[in-house]
């Protein structure tokens, strides 16, 4: 930008003051150099002067003014009423400004040259990188952990009050025998604005204790007729929920954001009729029968069965009876055998223990006896013991004996022998004797 010589104000130390004439023609020719580019989003405010039509082109992350000339809407070939509210395009263009005058407000813009209706190939790139970045903030996984029950009690169903998904739904619901409560949450499935609306009938029904699960339905389409359910927020809501989502948004073929995110995706209203209700209740009542039928034949059979054995049981207490009265009996013979064999084991045992007591008392008063004729013996030997010869012998006396050594007690018995032993105490000696006996002095010693 040129500059013409300026003076510095005091105390704001920036450059100026610029006429904003000069300034606004300045920053025109700025922002008309600046790149050239191609934008897409959704028309908003859609209006039109003699000479252009302008509108907002928004997403969820923003907004910009946009403007064209009337004649450069012509030449891209648009129907009548293409470019509307809620419109998905693609425009080509830059920045513009436009400086106003004395009369005329200044304006900004981005300024196309071109416009046209996003295609599949575009809305397809935008999805894929918003599910990319949903991806990458975990946000496919919540919904996928939340528990699913076999047999909810309450369904909450967000889809059009009138349509055919309504009607399939219910179908696949009644076919698999189902007898529980449908909560509706009717919403617009088709408008571009229908997100927010989906979103708070969702939230609306995941507020309700009594709803299990989740079904949001709706037929077939286009990408821009399903692009409603490939919202940010919407998304993000559905997969903040504690209440598991079944979704079932188009066909087979159709792929929308919030079947990432939901905890099953199904390819039709069908499908999410056996999703939201895992137990197919029509084949469980039939297996139910089945099984009753057959436990009802096991039951009868089982009672024939019991039948023959309790009268065979009926006969068998008196066979029974004999054979444990002749089991008893003889359990008494051994009872009673055992019983003498032990009494006399005991007897014997008691014999022989007093046998052992008598011989130990005999022997106890044998001993007695033995010792009190010890004891008589040894004062008999010493009265013997006073009275025996050798005593006398050991006094000084002698004794006259035979020659058998027998005591010869008189002096006519000493006469008769002729020859006698005189005993001393330490020996004998031999003697003659002489003499009638008549007298002391005929004696010879």
């Amino acid at each position: 930008m040129d500059q013409a010589p300026v003076q510095k104000q005091v105390g704001t130390g920036l450059p100026g003051p610029y006429s904003v004439g000069r300034y606004a023609g300045k920053l025109q020719d700025w922002m008309r150099e600046r790149a050239r580019v191609q934008l897409i989003g959704e028309v908003t405010g859609v209006g039109r002067s003699k000479v252009q039509a302008y509108f907002e082109l928004r997403d969820s992350d923003g907004a910009i003014p946009c403007a064209i000339w009337l004649n450069d809407l012509e030449k891209a070939g648009l129907g009548d009423g293409s470019l509307r509210d809620g419109a998905e395009v693609v425009i080509s263009g830059g920045l513009d400004y436009y400086p106003g005058g004395g009369q005329a407000s200044p304006n900004f813009c981005f300024r196309a040259t071109h416009v046209r209706l996003a295609g599949e190939g575009d809305l397809i790139a935008r999805l894929e990188a918003l599910r990319k970045q949903l991806r990458s903030e975990g946000l496919f996984e919540l919904q996928k952990q939340l528990h699913r029950p076999r047999l909810p009690k309450t369904i909450g169903v967000v889809t059009a009050e009138t349509g055919a998904a309504r009607r399939d739904l219910l179908a696949g619901l009644q076919r698999r025998g189902w007898g529980g409560q449908v909560i509706w949450g009717f919403a617009p499935v088709q408008d571009r604005h229908a997100a927010p609306a989906i979103g708070r009938a969702v939230q609306d029904l995941a507020a309700r204790p009594e709803v299990e699960a989740i079904v949001v339905t709706r037929g077939g389409g286009s990408l821009a007729d399903l692009w409603a359910f490939c919202d940010e927020t919407l998304c993000r809501t559905v997969a903040m929920l504690r209440v598991p989502v079944v979704s079932a948004v188009g066909h087979e073929r159709d792929k929308t954001l919030i079947d990432d995110v939901a905890a099953v995706a199904c390819s039709t209203p069908t499908h999410a009729a056996e999703a939201a209700v895992p137990l197919d209740c029509l084949a469980a009542r039939e297996s139910l029968e089945r099984c009753a039928v057959s436990l009802r034949r096991a039951g009868e059979g089982a009672i024939g069965t019991r039948s023959r054995h309790l009268g065979a049981l009926a006969r068998g207490p008196a066979r029974a009876l004999q054979r444990e009265r002749a089991a008893l009996n003889q359990k008494i013979r051994e009872i009673r055998a055992a019983a003498e064999r032990g009494l006399a084991d005991r007897v014997a045992s008691q014999t022989r223990k007093g046998s052992v007591v008598l011989e130990r008392a005999r022997k106890r008063a044998i001993g007695a006896d033995m010792e009190k004729r010890r004891a008589a013996l040894r004062r008999a030997e010493v009265a013997l013991r006073a009275h025996e010869p050798e005593r006398t012998l050991e006094r000084g006396y002698a004794l006259v004996e035979g020659v058998d050594e027998e005591p010869l007690t008189s002096a006519a018995a000493a006469a008769a022998a002729g020859e006698v032993k005189l005993r001393f105490a330490d020996g004998r000696v031999r003697a003659r004797v002489s003499g009638d006996g008549d007298g002391d002095d005929d004696r010879e010693r």
